[in-house]
Formats: C-alpha cells, sequence, structure tokens
C-alpha cells in the first residue's frame, strides 16, 4: 500500500467559496476515469436522510463499532448514530449534493483524479493516478474528522512534500490559498 501526502492549500469558513475551490482544482485535474469518494460521521437522523437519498446502499458503521450496529447486518443506521461512512466509487456528480446534505455534520470528500497535469511553464511534471487526488474535509480541518470545525479545508495530494512543494504550492495559487507547511498521511 502507497501513502500520498496531503497538504492544506485552503481553509475557509465560507463553503461555497470552498466549493469554487474545488471546482477550479477539478478544471485543472485530468478527470478521465475519475470518480469521488465520501468518508463522514454522521450524527443527526436529518443527514442521514438527505444522505440515504443519494446514497440508498450507504456503507456504514456505528461510530461506537461495527458491533453496534453497521451495513453489512441490515440494521437501521437511524437505530445507530452516530455513524461513519465510508462509501467510495462514485461518479463526481454526486460530490456536491452530498456536500449540501451534510449540514452541521464533517465529512471527507476525496476526488480520485487521473492526474495533476504536467505544467512545463511552472517546471512541473506529471503526477499519476496513484498520488493525484483532492480532499475537501467539511467542517473539519482534518482528513479523518478529528478536528471538528466550522471550518472547511482543502487538500491537494502528492506522493512527498520534499519533492513536490512547487506543485503544492503552484495548485494553492490557482485558488488564492497557500501551503501551509501542514500535511497529513493519506492512505490509498
Amino acid at each position: 500500500m502507497s501513502n500520498s501526502r496531503a497538504a492544506a492549500v485552503l481553509t475557509t469558513p465560507d463553503l461555497a467559496e470552498a466549493i469554487r475551490a474545488v471546482r477550479t482544482l477539478l478544471d485543472i485535474a485530468d478527470l478521465h476515469h475519475a470518480e469521488v469518494d465520501f468518508e463522514a460521521v454522521i450524527r443527526s437522523p436529518e443527514v442521514l436522510a438527505q444522505v440515504r437519498q443519494l446514497l440508498p446502499d450507504l456503507n456504514w458503521w456505528a461510530a461506537a463499532g461495527s458491533e453496534h450496529g453497521c451495513s453489512e447486518t441490515g440494521e437501521d443506521p437511524a437505530d445507530c448514530l452516530p455513524i461513519q461512512v465510508h462509501d467510495w466509487c462514485h461518479p463526481l456528480d454526486l460530490a456536491e449534493p452530498f456536500i449540501g446534505a451534510l449540514g452541521p455534520d464533517s465529512a471527507a470528500i476525496r476526488w480520485d483524479l487521473n492526474a495533476w497535469p504536467e505544467v512545463p511553464e511552472a517546471g512541473l511534471a506529471l503526477i499519476t493516478q496513484k498520488y493525484a487526488y483532492l480532499t475537501l474535509s467539511v467542517n473539519s480541518r482534518d482528513l479523518y474528522q478529528d478536528e471538528p470545525s466550522q471550518d472547511h479545508t482543502i487538500h491537494v495530494h502528492v506522493p512527498d512534500a520534499e519533492h513536490h512543494t512547487a506543485r503544492i504550492e503552484w495548485l494553492a495559487t490557482q485558488i488564492d490559498g497557500r501551503y501551509t507547511g501542514r500535511l497529513e498521511i493519506s492512505p490509498l
């Protein structure tokens, strides 16, 4: 298993601004065969109902542990709140409706891209699918919802920060963000 490095490049309290920035980065990325993954902590029946309208076959387990309920055993997730969601490999057009369904709950929406393209004028080589990801942490500052917040943070993924700082900084400037030096390891 490989790991990417997720670099925080924009944190904002304005979800609409975060979504606009994600769209800008998606316009830069190679989206051939791209998909989106959802990880969330759902705490309320209202949010759960909205998410299940989008993802009726939701992959989840009770935050207290799968022995307290999970999608594999057919239990009603509403009886097991809060729940953790790990639902992967969805079409890109589900990302924004999922974000809209979250309300105050925290999540990480990860776009699995085909590549970060070559940018010759900036001296940037192609980064292939294995390390080309983009994550929006909603109502959280980290990838894993360990730091709930009213902010939303965009992370760009690269193989390692030491050799790809120029890529991180270039992507950050495309969205009027900046690389803060904050990195998280993201298992792939």
